[in-house]
């Protein structure tokens, strides 16, 4: 059985096991009621810097076995929409099953999904939600899709063919956006531009999305994630987007000049 291995703990968060098992459960613990989301957005920085958003929304959502990820494929290799279909993921707090089942109807269902490991072996942006699923529910199985293409057409389709799919599952799954926000500029001109996006995303809006990213020049990593769930959100029957979460990096270095922007979201 394949093994997608951890690409960056000890990294981005620790490497440890018993390190990482204390950090997550102390700001995952039990909490009720808890909310049945269909869909959240975490981000994907180091612990250190977006840890406490990832941890806000999912400290609030039931998690359950089945978990769909989507996130940026960074060093662009692979298949534009790369998913693994068998398999483990292994972290520091063991071993994740790929839900194979789900894996092959969604590649019977969307033409355009490739089953491509190449693209998750050096893979950050899903790897670093993984562990807060975990410990949210030990058992918990996923199957990961990392989107290397800013083709808005193509994600589109790609998106609306998944959410019809898992639309049809008799258990709930839980889709997991993964995404940063804007990088790499001041934080005041970061908060700016990372509120019109934010503003569309409340609105369930995926157009205007697309035209905040652009007017705006806003450098959010998983922009194409993000609007892939939004274009679900009829299929999967969303109908409400709750900012959790918001901060800048300066929020935990004090360095203002040069930040990247975190938000977290449940979507019901």
């Amino acid at each position: 059985m394949a093994v997608r291995e951890p690409a960056v703990a000890g990294m981005f968060y620790p490497g440890d096991g018993a390190t990482l098992k204390k950090y997550c459960q102390a700001r995952l613990g039990p909490r009720s009621p808890l909310i049945s989301a269909k869909a959240v957005v975490l981000p994907h920085a180091g612990y250190t810097y977006s840890g406490e958003t990832a941890c806000r929304v999912l400290s609030q959502v039931d998690v359950p076995k089945s978990n769909f990820l989507i996130g940026p494929n960074h060093h662009g290799r692979g298949a534009p929409f790369a998913i693994m279909s068998n398999g483990e993921w292994e972290t520091p707090l063991g071993r994740v099953r790929i839900q194979s089942g789900l894996a092959s109807g969604l590649l019977t269902a969307c033409g355009r999904l490739t089953d491509d490991s190449l693209a998750h072996r050096d893979e950050h942006s899903l790897e670093v939600e993984v562990p807060f699923l975990q410990t949210r529910n030990p058992q918990m199985e996923l199957v990961p899709l990392v989107v290397g293409t800013r083709d808005l057409a193509d994600a589109r389709e790609v998106a609306r063919s998944c959410g019809k799919y898992l639309a049809t599952s008799p258990e709930r799954i839980l889709v997991v956006v993964s995404s940063d926000m804007n990088h790499f500029e001041s934080d005041e001109a970061t908060r700016v531009k990372d509120a019109y996006a934010l503003r569309a995303v409340e609105a369930l809006d995926e157009e205007a999305l697309a035209k905040a990213i652009k007017t705006h020049r806003i450098t959010m990593c998983g922009f194409v994630p993000v609007y892939m769930l939004l274009s679900m959100k009829e299929a999967l029957g969303i109908r409400k987007a709750t900012l959790v979460d918001y901060r800048t990096s300066a929020d935990a270095t004090g360095d203002q000049d040069r930040v990247v922007g975190y938000a977290g979201f449940i979507f019901e």
